[in-house]
């Protein structure tokens, strides 16, 4: 990949707080919070890891991506089909993976996720990697509780995941 390559940036501002989305190529590589739990460590990562800067500016996917999130918040929509570009571990692309397959409208704890995964005893490493998430609501982090059913963190922060979970749940 060459090192000239843009990541094209856009905000969006969702029911539940601005969210900056990303594309590289015809993949969403970034759906992060603004307002994030831990600034800065998923642009360095995603930057360093696909050697691109950031350019604002509109593509197709994000376009699409946006689409999709209107649609998601007005409750027409259960699942995405955007091409997605990950940049992580093996291990955290296997969470992300694991992530994608807690369907609509359920929850999953972080010890639950870790059997999952056939890692039973990785519950830490399980929860950084789930913090590690560069592409939220599409690689539903959100949908991860605490092992008691209790909120816990989330980079866009505890009334973000209330909101998307009770959106999921909503009759």
């Amino acid at each position: 990949m060459a090192r000239n390559q843009k990541i094209r940036i856009q905000h969006y501002l969702s029911p539940c707080g601005e969210l900056v989305l990303g594309s590289l190529g015809d993949k969403l590589c970034l759906c992060n919070w603004v307002k994030e739990k831990h600034p800065g460590r998923v642009d360095q990562r995603l930057q360093t890891g696909l050697k691109a800067g950031y350019e604002e500016g509109a593509s197709d996917v994000l376009q699409e991506a946006i689409g999709q999130l209107e649609a998601y918040f007005r409750r027409e929509r259960v699942a995405f089909d955007i091409p997605l570009l990950t940049i992580g571990t093996a291990f955290q692309m296997r969470v992300w993976r694991a992530l994608q397959e807690i369907p609509y409208g359920q929850t999953c704890s972080y010890g639950e996720l870790a059997m999952r995964i056939g890692c039973p005893k990785a519950v830490r490493a399980v929860a950084n990697a789930n913090g590690a998430n560069a592409i939220s609501i599409f690689i539903p982090c959100h949908r991860i509780i605490g092992s008691d059913r209790s909120l816990t963190g989330y980079g866009g922060g505890l009334e973000a995941k209330r909101y998307l979970l009770e959106l999921e749940t909503m009759k």
